[in-house]
């Protein structure tokens, strides 16, 4: 046997790690090879954790390696968010985004992190609508007959959301500030109390999630006038999309993607995607996703990073115009 000298050894070692094709290969096989750390922003038992769990244990089963959720909460996000952001760029920590990640770079004065530049996007994975809904009494079954009803009324009513820079409250805002409309927004801590005012008639008018308000739609108790996504929702196949009710400025999402830090070699997140989507595609999670009021999008990694950069200026722009603080 041939024996190679030690110095000769390591120098070809390290020509083979240097190599694209090798070292690139190499690791994406190789991945994962621990536990990744699936860091949710928010507390447990929200609806972008719940959806993490689910994922988690799929992927977990996908990769051979436990996937496992960590909760750091704090800050609209930006705490556990800043924290991913300085991990390792190894695939080991990714972040189950929420769509204040588009919405915090203006909302708050710093950041911990850069919402572009600190993150390689893997996947948008699932999106909600917001609903528009009023209570009963109010004298409008379209959402033209509201418009026309507020304008004739200015500052006599007002409309509820989850909460400030809550995504309920910007697509209140853009309704109101793209149709020049006199409205008085009334945050509430959440989306369930934000409907149960419409309800109750305190606040005749509400933004929220179709979870939220599902229930009182089907009892009859609230009307649903439209949604804000392109498309209609599958929990509301009857409501009609702002666009079609004759409002196509008024649009927008809430969602939940997954996010590594910048500088993930772009073959784990190409592994990341590919099981990430297998999953998506799988009848038990539309399934899951249906009871969570979510639909599957499983974008592109591309398409994803285009996504928060158009929405991070969409979203400023009315938050800017509506004067809207943190709290």
């Amino acid at each position: 046997m041939t024996k190679i000298p030690r110095r000769k050894f390591l120098h070809v070692a390290a020509a083979a790690a240097a190599s694209p094709s090798v070292s690139r290969a190499a690791w994406a096989q190789a991945y994962p090879t621990r536990p990744v750390r699936a860091v949710v922003a928010f507390a447990p038992g929200g609806v972008t954790d719940t959806f993490a769990r689910f994922m988690a244990q799929k992927l977990t089963e996908q990769l051979g390696k436990q996937v496992y959720v960590e909760n750091i909460a704090g800050a609209s996000g930006n705490i556990g968010t800043g924290q991913v952001a300085k991990a390792a760029p190894d695939g080991h920590t990714i972040l189950f985004a929420f769509s204040s990640h588009v919405v915090n770079p203006t909302l708050f004065a710093r950041l911990p992190y850069d919402a572009v530049n600190d993150f390689k996007a893997v996947t948008l994975a699932v999106a909600s609508t917001t609903v528009l809904t009023v209570n009963p009494a109010v004298p409008a079954k379209t959402v033209k007959e509201l418009v026309d009803l507020i304008k004739a009324n200015p500052g006599k009513y007002n409309f509820g959301s989850a909460g400030v820079g809550t995504q309920a409250h910007l697509a209140g805002e853009l309704f109101r500030l793209s149709l020049g409309l006199d409205l008085v927004h009334v945050p509430f801590g959440g989306g369930g109390p934000a409907v149960a005012a419409v309800v109750a008639g305190h606040t005749p008018i509400s933004f929220g999630s179709p979870q939220a308000a599902m229930q009182h739609v089907k009892e009859g108790t609230v009307r649903a006038l439209a949604v804000t996504s392109k498309t209609r929702s599958q929990i509301f196949p009857d409501v009609p999309t702002m666009t079609e009710a004759g409002y196509p400025q008024i649009e927008g999402d809430s969602w939940v993607g997954i996010l590594v830090p910048a500088g993930t070699p772009a073959d784990i997140v190409t592994v990341l995607h590919r099981e990430s989507a297998k999953i998506l595609a799988q009848q038990d999670t539309k399934e899951r996703l249906a009871v969570l009021g979510y639909e599957v999008v499983a974008s592109t990694p591309e398409d994803f990073a285009n996504r928060i950069k158009i929405e991070i200026e969409m979203w400023a722009k009315v938050i800017r115009a509506a004067n809207i603080k943190a709290e």
